[in-house]
């Protein structure tokens, strides 16, 4: 009787995210030829297809999608034990910044999956309005940070783009509104710094109508028809719609999800981090 081996299990994990053969290879470093053989050798193991394929790529049939949350946990725990008992183990302290808003959830799992596969760092998670951030860094009490910016500098590594658009609830028309209706961040942020720019660019009267600290309560204030607010796309949902056409606006900017380190010394936590926080968004985009 065959046996799954770990190997054709990373493989299949691998194009299985990638949605290609083609680019699951360039992730575990083997050529396409050699990739598509260890899929054929897995399917014929299993005795089923574990991919449809299609013309620009493959997408899961009924026995991948049932073998790919088995296949990521064997990969995790395998990763795991050889972390803890390599002599490279990661060790040390990592200040960690994530924003309360903008991937919030992607960030947490990517936390979850660091601490289990580096047991031996010491992690700090701040997880509130990224406004602080770059002054943290700058001052050593964070040692790496996620935070959004329309012009990412030098030392900022995007992680992903979001464009970015004028919001409102479907069940709401503002075009007849003399004075629009807005709601705003309300702290000095660039999300309010890049409304109030293409508010006053629009050169229409306004008025804020609703302020929030958060994204979920600037959300609730557009979901239940109060105003109209700047948000991203990944932001949408059937109940919205976008506005800056029909209600005048210019172009407005793209948000760009940016990662950046402070020069603290303990480079390997940090380090080990900002390659599980790369990975996870180059699987997902």
């Amino acid at each position: 009787m065959e046996h799954l081996d770990s190997d054709l299990l990373r493989t299949f994990v691998a194009v299985a995210e990638a949605g290609s053969v083609t680019d699951g290879a360039s992730r575990i470093f083997r050529s396409q030829s050699a990739t598509s053989l260890q899929i054929k050798r897995l399917e014929s193991i299993l005795g089923q297809p574990v991919f449809e394929r299609h013309g620009r790529g493959v997408s899961l049939s009924d026995t991948g999608r049932q073998l790919l949350p088995v296949a990521r946990d064997v990969k995790e725990r395998l990763d795991t034990l050889l972390q803890e008992i390599s002599l490279n183990a990661v060790t040390g302290k990592l200040r960690l910044g994530i924003p309360d808003d903008h991937g919030k959830a992607k960030l947490t799992e990517i936390i979850a999956t660091f601490t289990r596969q580096h047991p031996k760092v010491e992690l700090e998670v701040t997880c509130a309005s990224s406004t602080g951030f770059l002054d943290a860094l700058a001052k050593r009490s964070l040692d790496l940070a996620i935070y959004e910016v329309e012009n990412p500098a030098q030392n900022e590594e995007v992680l992903f783009e979001d464009p970015t658009s004028w919001v409102s609830s479907v069940h709401r028309d503002f075009t007849t509104e003399s004075v629009l209706p807005v709601a705003l961040f309300d702290h000095a942020c660039w999300w309010r710094d890049a409304a109030v720019k293409s508010l006053n660019e629009r050169k229409k009267p306004y008025r804020v109508v609703y302020s929030s600290p958060s994204v979920h309560g600037v959300m609730a204030a557009v979901e239940a028809g109060i105003a109209v607010s700047l948000m991203g796309r990944s932001a949408l949902h059937p109940g919205l719609s976008t506005v800056s056409n029909s209600l005048g606006f210019g172009q407005v900017p793209t948000s760009k999800l940016v990662m950046a380190a402070s020069n603290s010394r303990d480079t390997g936590p940090r380090d080990a981090m900002k390659a599980a926080i790369r990975n996870t968004f180059m699987a997902t985009t």
